[in-house]
């Protein structure tokens, strides 16, 4: 489960500008859901991308987390549907659910994306806030590489980027060299790492440190708080598929 060390990462100190681009997902709503919860992060917007769901998918869920956290105060922001080279996108729902919140199959949200594109959102409010805006990164670098084409001076304006993706010293995901938020759009990711952003990068070999267990599961199950009773219940397929993976991977034969 990778994203919500990041949202430690952010954590601390004064009030700190965010923007969020995700691809929810269990991890990314994990990792927003927390983000909701801190205090000291002001969160300007989320803007959605595809990976563990399609673009719409991502969208409906942002929406649907921003109703569960009484966050009716977040706009939501629709981004690229496909990577910058064109073609379909992978979609990971045999780990995240045909709906990629563990097939709970909640009713549509009530609240409307906003007019604006991801790109367009993200480039109009680092210019709002020159210097004090720092982008969450947590799926495919899409819509960030599509903002630096927007506007030059994106890179001079952003305070930080802080990316959830890249395997440094440890296997990637998708195959032993990569890693999926990189692997679903490299020449996104190559605009971004070379644009001269103040970056910063959280890769596999960290969050894969981060353990939950079923004790933490069952703390959550036994909760009364709507947050955490819709963590666990999207976690349950997550966790089944982790499960399954780590036991074919003992009984692979060596």
């Amino acid at each position: 489960m990778d994203s919500p060390p990041l949202v430690s990462y952010c954590n601390g100190g004064l009030s700190q500008k965010i923007i969020i681009d995700t691809d929810p997902g269990i991890d990314d709503s994990m990792a927003i859901m927390m983000a909701f919860q801190t205090p000291n992060l002001d969160i300007l917007g989320l803007t959605t991308t595809f990976g563990n769901v399609s673009t719409k998918d991502a969208t409906r869920n942002a929406l649907l987390l921003c109703e569960i956290a009484g966050r009716l105060d977040v706009p939501v922001a629709e981004g690229s549907f496909e990577p910058l080279k064109g073609g379909e996108p992978e979609i990971q729902d045999f780990i995240h659910g045909s709906d990629g919140l563990g097939n709970l199959h909640l009713p549509p949200p009530k609240l409307k994306k906003v007019e604006k594109s991801a790109s367009e959102f993200l480039v109009d409010k680092v210019s709002e806030y020159p210097g004090e805006v720092s982008i969450l990164a947590l799926g495919p670098l899409t819509n960030l590489a599509l903002a630096i084409k927007r506007d030059s001076s994106f890179v001079n304006k952003v305070k930080r980027v802080v990316i959830l993706g890249g395997a440094f010293f440890a296997l990637g995901n998708i195959n032993p060299a990569a890693e999926a938020n990189i692997y679903g759009d490299p020449e996104a990711a190559d605009i971004v790492f070379t644009s001269g952003a103040n970056i910063d990068v959280i890769g596999i070999n960290i969050t894969t440190q981060v353990k939950m267990s079923d004790d933490d599961l069952d703390e959550l199950r036994k909760s009364k708080g709507k947050h955490a009773q819709f963590l666990c219940n999207s976690s349950k397929f997550y966790r089944d598929w982790h499960v399954k993976i780590r036991w074919c991977l003992w009984s692979f034969p060596s």
